[in-house]
């Protein structure tokens, strides 16, 4: 996600917000993808599959604004649900227009008149939004909603979009004057992954010093990304919270399916991920998944052992094993023990940051890749098979970010082979952090064929 240096970087302060509020299940999930014009906030027949505060950023006749999808308001709620209504209150706080969002059909609920009480309290300008205003019956039965003391209801219908652009055109109205965002440089995205409840939330808010990611002993609270833009050691971060992957996308259902969707998303928008392991227990065979995927999406990569207060000496040398035996095809990737309950090793995650980020965007001249191969093929060379051995003819670093070498050959290279080259690659060149794509082009051979691509 990195920002040309010609154009403005962004965070959400520097946009106007508009909150998007409501009772659980009255469709503000399904408004939110209506303006995005793509299905990017969960929707699931049933209530509070939302939970944390979730930003997108929406243009609408040349105006930029961020849109904050919240979980559904409940007065008086307790436990995970009171957290779901405790960040749904920050939401409207923080927002320059706040949309009351209410299902027409169902006329004005208990919650509805206390969330408009609320609202009304806080001095925002406040849209009341009747969502399911699917035909022009439900649309004759809106002037019971004037008792929220709200204004006229503005009909809309998010699933068929019905009224959607009179809404937005209201939104505009109500929004303050443009704010010319300050250039910044160098912004990086960083993506948190892992299993759930490993603390890839409690990491973020120990990162970013407020209550920013719902926290909770359940597993999986997370499910929407959830970003934060802060300062770690001498450069600004994207920060973006993802959903715990349980299992493979493929075999994820519902809410959990599109989680793990938009979290691989949030992996390809970012330039590295930081992959948090739970120190308590061993190595799993999704953690291995997990960092897999982040190689896949071609991003640089640390691993970070949370929850490290908690692990004893014995323990410790276990989780060693595990990790000389499970992670040794990411060995370039740089490792720490930290705690996010305590801060424990946190300082040092900036710096962890900045060096797998350099090893990602490295580039080796032509000249000097070249002049390497010969050395390496000179005392190395490929082993004869069937009367024949392939030659290195040219080398050449096509990419960066990832950095990806292309061998020009006389035939194709063993994966054993291969494995040495990337080896004694790192060992000259680095790289740390970062996976690097070699690929193969083989004289006589298609792209499709015998010559490929190998990333690690």
């Amino acid at each position: 996600m990195t920002l040309p240096e010609d154009e403005p970087a962004r965070d959400d302060r520097d946009l106007p917000i508009v909150a998007v509020t409501g009772r659980p299940n009255v469709g503000k999930s399904t408004l939110v993808n209506r303006f995005l014009g793509r299905r990017s906030a969960i929707v699931e027949d049933q209530p509070g599959v939302t939970r944390d505060r979730v930003t997108y950023e929406i243009t609408w006749s040349g105006r930029e604004f961020v849109v904050v999808d919240t979980g559904g308001w409940e007065p008086g709620a307790r436990g995970l649900r009171a957290q779901v209504t405790a960040q749904a209150e920050i939401a409207a706080a923080a927002a320059d227009v706040v949309l009351l969002v209410v299902d027409a059909t169902a006329g004005i609920t208990e919650e509805d008149a206390a969330l408009a009480r609320v609202l009304k309290r806080s001095g925002k300008p406040v849209l009341l939004v009747a969502n399911k205003v699917d035909n022009p019956g439900v649309e004759a039965e809106l002037g019971a909603l004037w008792a929220l003391g709200l204004g006229a209801p503005l009909p809309v219908s998010a699933l068929h979009g019905r009224g959607s652009g009179d809404l937005l055109d209201a939104i505009l109205e109500r929004l303050p004057a443009p704010v010319v965002a300050p250039r910044r440089k160098d912004v990086r995205g960083i993506a948190i992954v892992g299993r759930p409840n490993v603390g890839k939330s409690s990491l973020l808010n120990r990162l970013v010093g407020e209550e920013r990611a719902i926290v909770d002993e359940v597993a999986g609270t997370t499910r929407d990304p959830v970003d934060a833009v802060l300062r770690l050691g001498e450069r600004t971060w994207r920060i973006v919270d993802t959903a715990g992957l349980r299992r493979k996308v493929k075999d994820a259902a519902g809410a959990e399916y599109y989680a793990s969707v938009r979290t691989s998303q949030a992996l390809r928008a970012a330039d590295a991920a930081i992959v948090v392991l739970d120190a308590t227990e061993s190595v799993t065979e999704q953690d291995l998944r997990i960092a897999q995927l982040v190689v896949d999406a071609g991003r640089a990569m640390i691993f970070a052992f949370n929850k490290w207060d908690l692990v004893d000496e014995e323990h410790r040398r276990r989780l060693e094993r595990d990790i000389e035996r499970d992670l040794v095809p990411w060995a370039w990737a740089p490792r720490i023990n930290i705690s996010a309950k305590t801060g424990r090793g946190l300082d040092k995650i900036g710096g962890m940051l900045e060096l797998a980020v350099e090893g990602w965007e490295q580039r080796i001249p032509t000249a000097r890749l070249n002049a390497w191969v010969r050395d390496v093929v000179a005392g190395h060379p490929h082993p004869v098979r069937g009367g024949r051995q392939p030659r290195i003819l040219f080398a050449t670093q096509a990419t960066a970010a990832p950095p990806k070498v292309v061998l020009f050959t006389t035939g194709d290279l063993e994966p054993a082979y291969r494995r040495f080259l990337e080896r004694r690659l790192r060992e000259e060149f680095g790289f740390a952090g970062s996976p690097i794509q070699l690929a193969v082009r083989a004289r006589g051979a298609s792209q499709s064929g015998r010559g490929g691509t190998r990333r690690r």
